[in-house]
C-alpha cells in the first residue's frame, strides 16, 4: 500500500516525540512492504516564527493532499505569558479542527498492565479498565460566537453553541462503536443548567430508539469525573462535548499513570489527524526526556482509522507493551530507582523490536 503522511511537529517536545512516532512507522512500512511518502510542515508558534500564521496556507494544503496527518503538540509559554498577544499558537490547532472538519476526537482509555503501579488510584479499580472517549471537536465553547471583552476589560464571555445537525453526527458515531465493543454507551452532559446540555439530550433520546442494541445511559459531567476515578471499569463508550471531553480525558490519564500513554485519533470529513493528548510541554523541550508512546500509539491509531491495517496497528501496541515491559521507561513512568530512558531510547527500542 502507498502510505502518505503529513508530518506536523508543532512545538516544545512535539518535534523530538514526532521524530520517534515517524521512525516507528518507518519500521512498520518496511516490515510489511508499505511505500511510505511524508512531508513536514510548520504548525503552531514554529509558524508564527516564520510567518505570523499558526496554521499556514501552505500546511493545510499539504494536510489536504495527505492520507493522514501524524501531529506532536502546540503551544509556547512565549504566549502564554503574554495577554495582549494577538495571534496564539492554539488558534492554529483550532483552524486546522475547524479547516479539516475534525469532528470527532478518539481516545482510547487502557491500563497497561505493567504500569499499574504508577496510577495514583489503587490497582483493583483501574486493573481492566478499558474505554474509549469521544469528545465532539468542532463546536462548543471553543468555536462559539460572540467571544471577547468588554471595553474597560473587567468583563470577558464565551458562548456555548451546538447544532442539532453537529449533536446527530458525534452522537451516532459513538453508537458505531458501542456497536463493535461491550454495547454501552454514556453520553455526558450538564442538562440540568445548560441549554446545549438539553439539545444534546433531546438529539440523543431520539437516535437511542435507532440503536436499540446498545444500552444508553445519561450522565452529568460532574458525575461522570466522579466515576472515573471511583469506577473506571463501568464505562465502555462515552460521547460529550468539546470542552467536557477536554477535561475529562486528561483526567482519565491517572488510569494509566501518565498522559505521555494517552493517544488520539482526529476524524474529519477531508483527512484525520493523529495525535497525543498532551501538550507541549516546554520545560522538556530539547532535553530528550518526553515519553514517546503516546506519540508511537497515536501511529497505531494511524494505521488503524486512516488505512484499515489493524495487524500493522497490533504490531505497535505489542512492541510498546513488550517495551514496558522491559522496562524502557521514561522518567514519568520510570520507578523510583531506576535510571530513565530517554526518548530516543524508548523510541529507539520500539522500532528495532519491530525491525
Amino acid at each position: 500500500m502507498n502510505i502518505s503522511i503529513a508530518v506536523l511537529p508543532g512545538d516544545g517536545i512535539g518535534p523530538e516525540i514526532v521524530t520517534q512516532a515517524l521512525n516507528v512507522v518507518e519500521a512498520v512500512c518496511r516490515k510489511y512492504g508499505h511505500t511510505l511518502s511524508h512531508e513536514t510542515a510548520a504548525a503552531g508558534a514554529a509558524a508564527i516564527e516564520v510567518c505570523g500564521n499558526p496554521y499556514p496556507d501552505s500546511t493545510h494544503e499539504l494536510c489536504m493532499d495527505a492520507d493522514a496527518v501524524l501531529f506532536g503538540a502546540i503551544g509556547s509559554p512565549r504566549y502564554d505569558n503574554d495577554p495582549s498577544a494577538k495571534v496564539r499558537p492554539e488558534q492554529g490547532l483550532l483552524a486546522m479542527r475547524k479547516q479539516l472538519g475534525l469532528y470527532a476526537n478518539i481516545r482510547p482509555v487502557a491500563a497497561f498492565p505493567a504500569l499499574l503501579h504508577r496510577s495514583p488510584l489503587r490497582r483493583d479499580l483501574v486493573e481492566g479498565a478499558d474505554f474509549v472517549c469521544i469528545r465532539e471537536l468542532t463546536g462548543g465553547i471553543y468555536f462559539g460566537r460572540p467571544q471577547g471583552r468588554s471595553e474597560d476589560g473587567n468583563t470577558a464571555y464565551d458562548t456555548c453553541t451546538y447544532t442539532a445537525e453537529e449533536i446527530e453526527r458525534i452522537v451516532r458515531l459513538a453508537y458505531r462503536y458501542a456497536q463493535k465493543r461491550k454495547k454501552h454507551l454514556t453520553i455526558v452532559d450538564k442538562a440540568n443548567v445548560l441549554a446545549t446540555s438539553r439539545l444534546w439530550r433531546q438529539v440523543a433520546q431520539t437516535l437511542e430508539k435507532e440503536y436499540s442494541d446498545v444500552a444508553t445511559e445519561y450522565m452529568f459531567v460532574d458525575n461522570a469525573a466522579m466515576q472515573i476515578i471511583q469506577n473506571p471499569k463501568r464505562f465502555d463508550v462515552i460521547v460529550t462535548e468539546n470542552m467536557f471531553g477536554d477535561i475529562l480525558t486528561d483526567e482519565a490519564s491517572v488510569i494509566t499513570g501518565s498522559l505521555g500513554m494517552l493517544p488520539s485519533a482526529s476524524i474529519g470529513i477531508h483527512t484525520s489527524v493523529f495525535e497525543p493528548i498532551h501538550g507541549s510541554y516546554p520545560q522538556a523541550a530539547g532535553k530528550n526526556i518526553a515519553n514517546p508512546l503516546a506519540a508511537i500509539l497515536s501511529a497505531a491509531l494511524m494505521f488503524e482509522y486512516a488505512f484499515g491495517l489493524n495487524e500493522e496497528a497490533e504490531t505497535i501496541r505489542t512492541a510498546v507493551s513488550e517495551s514496558i515491559k522491559a522496562g524502557v521507561l521514561t522518567e514519568d513512568i520510570a520507578p523510583e530507582g531506576v535510571k530513565p530512558a530517554k526518548t530516543s531510547d524508548a523510541g529507539g527500542w520500539i522500532a528495532k523490536q519491530i525491525k
